[in-house]
């Protein structure tokens, strides 16, 4: 593949991360997902004022990369994400995906989604439900079984193929879900709380799929506050609070450490001094 320096790209954004690219390795061709001044807001009613929840908001991914999308409760990562999706109209912004605008058929082709919540038919089984959403994108025939029955065994769920969704827990569900967001092979996985509901073992095995399906080339981006899995999987971690990027950092040998260590200083250090130097009230979300 020609790989030449993208003036919208990040070069330092791959450097030391835990697969194959390095700051060298910056892709021809658009980013994977580029978004440049991304404004979101909502009304809790009709009479109530207009809530901005995501300002401004501008961030750039490579293509191959993984990046960790960081910051605490109620910070706009789900709204983000849900903008990436299509799910939300920006009041103002842009986003695309490899090129095309969030939302349009091109851009659902090249994604795989998973939600932090994902709910099934609790009477359709892991395979049935894998087979619909396989159809939903063209997939079809044995091509569809085989790639349906390999990646539920890669999850975790050989052997539950045919059990009826409403006897699996939310860790079983949340490993079904991650099947589902890789069907059809996306060129970029979305991933909201990608390890929720999941046990240790969960986890692992996730992190080891993700590890795979980076090796192949695809780009993931994620939010999680799990920063040990943050730590182990991401080349690159953006940090959002009241709905802004306030900083970026290459993922280092100090930040890999995980919990109780550089990356968790740098997560609470980082959000303590945004919020000295840039304090907010209700008031201020509120558009005048």
């Amino acid at each position: 593949m020609n790989k030449t320096k993208h003036p919208d790209v990040n070069s330092a954004a791959v450097a030391g991360g835990p697969g194959k690219n390095t700051a060298k390795d910056v892709f021809s061709g658009p980013p994977a997902l580029q978004i440049n001044g991304l404004n979101v807001g909502y009304k809790k009613s009709a009479f109530a004022p207009y809530v901005r929840v995501v300002h401004d908001l501008s961030l750039s991914v490579n293509p191959g990369e993984v990046v960790g999308f960081l910051g605490p409760n109620g910070a706009g990562k789900s709204t983000t994400i849900k903008a990436i999706m299509g799910f939300v109209v920006p009041e103002a912004g842009g986003i695309n995906i490899f090129g095309h605008p969030a939302g349009s058929t091109q851009a659902k082709a090249k994604i795989g989604y998973l939600p932090e919540v994902a709910l099934y038919y609790p009477f359709l089984t892991p395979l049935e439900t894998m087979t619909l959403y396989g159809r939903l994108q063209g997939l079809g025939g044995k091509a569809l079984y085989d790639e349906a029955m390999g990646l539920l065994q890669q999850v975790g769920l050989a052997g539950k193929e045919r059990q009826f969704l409403k006897t699996f827990s939310k860790g079983m569900q949340q490993r079904l879900g991650i099947a589902q967001a890789l069907l059809g092979s996306p060129d970029l996985l979305v991933l909201d709380e990608v390890s929720s509901g999941l046990d240790p073992v969960g986890r692992r095995q996730l992190r080891l799929l993700l590890h795979e399906i980076k090796e192949k080339g695809t780009t993931i981006f994620f939010s999680s506050h799990e920063l040990d899995e943050v730590a182990q999987l991401c080349d690159r971690v953006l940090l959002i609070a009241n709905g802004q990027v306030v900083d970026e950092r290459t993922m280092d040998a100090a930040l890999r450490g995980g919990i109780g260590s550089a990356l968790e200083d740098y997560f609470i250090e980082t959000l303590a001094k945004h919020q000295k130097a840039s304090p907010t009230t209700d008031g201020d979300k509120a558009k005048r």
